[in-house]
């Protein structure tokens, strides 16, 4: 039966108010991503450091589980490969977030069952204890270096879909490379604007609960919950010529962390310098979570910023002790 003509007059004024709604909610949505991230949400993108223009994004959610998992690979002191596989299985197990839901009785960055004599359900959530279980079980996996990743995920996961590992493998080689240190100025994270301030004491806590104790000086890490910092001014004053350059307040607090001097000094040796952009790329990967502005190492700077290319790109700056140390800035 065709529709009366009363009827579509009535309908007419509830599609144009169904629509001005969403329009008025979009709107708003466009005005609180301006507000809050610079135009959109805050990402985070790794670039090849083989020039080819490869490249992947990512949220700082997912980066600050990407930095956590191959930091806890490093401090083993396992090679990037291990990093590579462990982050290929997380980005497959969960896109690298620590979801509180699985499969069965499944959680975390890796899925790992309770059941299955991973630990209890709030270890497994602890990213830094899951990351340890993954790699401590594929160590247990003969040549695992060598194999297929495909086939070393599955020896530690017992996935009922080992072969979709492998799409995640290009993704997962860029992302160790920029966190393992390899490529460097390959990371870079925008944030969203008006931060609220940072607390050093966070940084440093996180740098020791990621790295272990021996990442930064012992006063530094007995102090990090006692004591008010003390680097900040010392460290924006000496080494940062690009601070001021790029904005920062005279004021701001900076973490100090050293580079193995011995290793960073030796000519022609790159152990030093590839510590010191992992712990660079760790602090931008954080940028968001811990209310990072700044972050310089080796005569490079990255900065988050209202505009241009800032937070989207390593800029130089100044080379003074290039090597010596990485320094982070809060937010102030």
């Amino acid at each position: 039966m065709p529709e009366s003509t009363s009827s579509v007059t009535r309908g007419r004024p509830l599609r144009i108010a169904a629509g001005v709604a969403v329009l008025l909610a979009l709107a708003g949505y466009l005005v609180v991503q301006y507000v809050s991230g610079g135009g959109g949400a805050p990402r985070c993108t790794v670039r090849s450091a083989e020039g080819d223009g490869t490249t992947y994004e990512l949220s700082p959610e997912q980066a600050v589980n990407a930095a956590k998992i191959s930091a806890v690979g490093t401090s083993r002191g396992l090679p990037e490969r291990a990093v590579t596989i462990a982050l290929a299985t997380a980005l497959q197990e969960s896109a690298l977030r620590n979801i509180k839901y699985g499969d069965r009785d499944s959680l975390g960055l890796f899925q790992q069952r309770p059941s299955q004599g991973w630990g209890t359900p709030k270890q497994i959530l602890d990213p830094g204890y899951s990351s340890e279980k993954f790699y401590e079980h594929l160590e247990k996996v003969p040549g695992y270096s060598r194999l297929p990743l495909t086939v070393a995920a599955q020896r530690v996961q017992r996935s009922g879909f080992p072969q979709a590992y492998a799409k995640h493998e290009p993704d997962a080689a860029l992302l160790a490379a920029a966190l393992t240190g390899r490529a460097p100025a390959s990371l870079t994270c925008s944030a969203p604007r008006g931060a609220q301030p940072g607390k050093p004491d966070d940084v440093r806590a996180a740098l020791i609960r990621d790295f272990g104790s021996d990442v930064l000086p012992k006063a530094q890490a007995a102090g990090a919950q006692n004591e008010p910092d003390t680097t900040g001014a010392a460290g924006t004053a000496g080494a940062t010529g690009a601070s001021a350059r790029l904005g920062s307040s005279p004021a701001a607090a900076t973490v100090t962390v050293p580079v193995p001097a011995a290793q960073a000094a030796a000519a022609g040796d790159t152990a030093g310098d590839r510590r010191g952009w992992e712990l660079a790329h760790w602090a931008v990967a954080h940028a968001s979570e811990l209310r990072i502005e700044e972050v310089a190492y080796a005569g490079r700077v990255w900065a988050t910023g209202d505009s241009g290319d800032s937070g989207q790109t390593w800029q130089s700056g100044n080379a003074q002790n290039a090597s010596a140390e990485v320094r982070i800035t809060t937010a102030q």
